[in-house]
């Protein structure tokens, strides 16, 4: 060997550093992005059982993967044809609902009346989830199929809120096969549906799945890259650029999702909502002041900003925004935190103590602050206790209840919180019949808000807050929109 043994072991010193440093700047360069493929953070489904969806990545797959019969927009009543070419009703009792021919599900097969039908019977027998917008809020005395491409529903009542219920996750087709095999668990993990985009491969837990456009869509995403996994590192590589958009955003982030993405963020109502209920067994609670006074010590506020971490939005109306029929022309004055008025309101009974007020898993982490709430703005011995029986046992005092909204009309949130309240009001339920009725989306607005306004002068169930999702993206993300029942609308996000 000739030269300088020192300037050769420089040289190779120097050559070592060369390549660590091309490793590194590898490790932490993202790939660029492939052209119209999305990738997207999300968790685990419970399910992708359209009627059976228990969270928002389900919801989220499901509308990719299917197109409703119509899409019906809560605060306008406003509705628009999808697979459905019509939705008439001459006296709001007998429905007609035409299909476009060109219905096709991703196996090939035609959707047709049937298919819906044959849907229907079965999700009402597995009381799925989603069972009850068909058993509960429907009602249907005769679904039947008189043509290929004609529905036809009879109910036991007239109801105008019957396009409401036709958009829910839970009416969408199965294909044939499956409703033959009944292999739900299979089908769950390889879904076929009749909408923008099919499953490229089964979905595998942990890691997650790939969807494909059917057809095209100028300037929108041929392809979508669905990667399971923890919501900070999601947050964090949206921001990195290593992934368009992330579905969630973690509680400790939600302050700074406002300047780290100021205008590639988005919020949206989610279909749930958390009550406090006054069984009618509990003497206590007879005169309305109580009540009211229970409402008003709540600080929703601060509880919004502390044990639920900026996940939820305060009550300003008995029903949630993700169903609420139209803008509101009053506030509602028992979701107004008022300490004083609250001890005055409670002054005015004889209220005596110790409560007990019960809560379930959905309620654990943020129960005991707010009992904590109460027992120290109205000095009430409060406790809060884990409610041992079933959901339908009584109880000796108020408890926490979730509603989880499977349509997107206020009749199922209306009917729900009276029964769980155990509220009979005869007024309450001829406004409520009336709205229901009403032949018009402008009609039944009004008369469902007067219907809100009865339940909030009589209080048997105190609104607390509502549910609402998050999502962030990169700077080759645009047009993302979301709705209550769906959440992201991912066919219609261009890349």
């Amino acid at each position: 060997m000739s030269g300088n043994p020192r300037h050769h072991t420089a040289r190779l010193i120097a050559a070592l550093a060369a390549l660590l440093l091309g490793i590194a700047g590898c490790a932490t360069t993202p790939e660029p992005p492939t052209p119209g493929v999305l990738t997207v953070g999300v968790r685990d489904p419970a399910s992708l059982l359209p009627a059976d969806l228990r969270d928002q990545t389900g919801q989220l797959l499901v509308g990719a993967l299917w197109t409703p019969l119509l899409d019906y927009d809560a605060a306008t009543g406003q509705r628009t044809p999808r697979a459905a070419e019509s939705v008439t009703s001459a006296d709001q009792m007998t429905w007609e609902i035409k299909l476009r021919a060109d219905g096709q599900f991703h196996d090939g097969t035609p959707v047709t009346a049937k298919s819906y039908v044959d849907t229907w019977r079965t999700v009402a027998g597995e009381r799925w989830a989603g069972s009850g917008a068909l058993t509960e809020v429907l009602r249907a005395k005769e679904i039947s199929a008189p043509d290929d491409y004609t529905i036809r529903i009879v109910l036991d009542r007239p109801f105008g809120q019957v396009p409401a219920v036709l958009a829910a996750p839970a009416l969408l087709p199965l294909p044939a096969s499956v409703l033959a095999s009944r292999d739900w668990t299979g089908f769950s993990a390889n879904p076929i549906g009749n909408g923008p985009f099919r499953m490229a491969e089964p979905w595998h837990s942990g890691s997650g799945g790939r969807l494909v456009r059917v057809g095209e869509a100028a300037g929108k995403a041929r392809e979508i890259r669905l990667r399971v996994g923890d919501p900070t590192a999601q947050y964090d590589q949206v921001e990195a650029g290593s992934l368009d958009l992330a579905t969630e955003v973690p509680d400790g982030r939600h302050d700074a999702m406002h300047h780290d993405f100021a205008d590639r963020h988005a919020m949206w109502p989610l279909p749930e909502a958390d009550y406090l209920v006054f069984p009618v067994s509990d003497k206590r609670f007879e005169d309305a002041a109580a009540r009211h006074a229970f409402a008003m010590a709540v600080d929703r506020a601060a509880m919004a900003a502390g044990p639920l971490a900026h996940q939820v939005d305060p009550a300003r109306s008995m029903l949630s925004p993700g169903v609420a029929p139209g803008e509101r022309s009053g506030t509602c004055r028992p979701c107004t935190h008022d300490e004083a008025a609250a001890k005055s309101l409670l002054g005015q009974v004889d209220f005596t103590g110790p409560v007990t007020m019960y809560f379930d898993a959905r309620q654990e982490r943020w129960a005991a602050p707010f009992a904590h709430q109460i027992r120290t703005a109205l000095a009430v011995d409060l406790t809060a206790r884990p409610r041992e029986g079933a959901a339908n046992e009584t109880v000796d005092g108020p408890f926490l209840t979730t509603r989880s909204l499977s349509t997107a009309g206020p009749h199922e949130l209306l009917t729900a919180l009276a029964k769980t309240a155990g509220y009979t009001d005869e007024g309450f339920a001829q406004l409520l019949a009336a709205a229901d009725a009403a032949g018009s989306a402008a009609e039944s607005a009004q008369l469902y808000r007067l219907t809100e306004n009865q339940l909030l002068r009589d209080l048997p169930i105190v609104p607390l807050w509502s549910g609402h999702g998050h999502a962030v993206w990169t700077q080759r993300v645009r047009d993302v929109t979301a709705t209550p029942m769906r959440g992201i609308d991912l066919a219609s996000i261009s890349v």
